[in-house]
């Protein structure tokens, strides 16, 4: 029984690593874009939008990576 959890917990950490460099990389996409540009110019700061997505795929790759890594 424990061999199945251990199983589920590996493919969650997958899903939530890779899920996590996605959102990664769709935050970076995003802070290349006119409107990020402009934004940065005008406020010195990225868009809430693209920080969200920074946050969220770094959690998300973070707790995945610890789920394939623990024992």
């Amino acid at each position: 029984m424990a061999k199945a959890s251990d199983t589920l917990a590996k493919i969650l950490g997958l899903v939530l690593l890779v899920g996590g460099a996605g959102l990664a990389f769709w935050g970076y996409q995003m802070s290349q874009s006119v409107v990020a540009q402009f934004s940065r110019a005008m406020t010195g700061a990225l868009p809430d939008a693209v920080m969200y997505r920074y946050i969220g795929g770094a959690v998300a790759a973070a707790v995945g990576l610890f789920l394939l890594v623990k024992k």
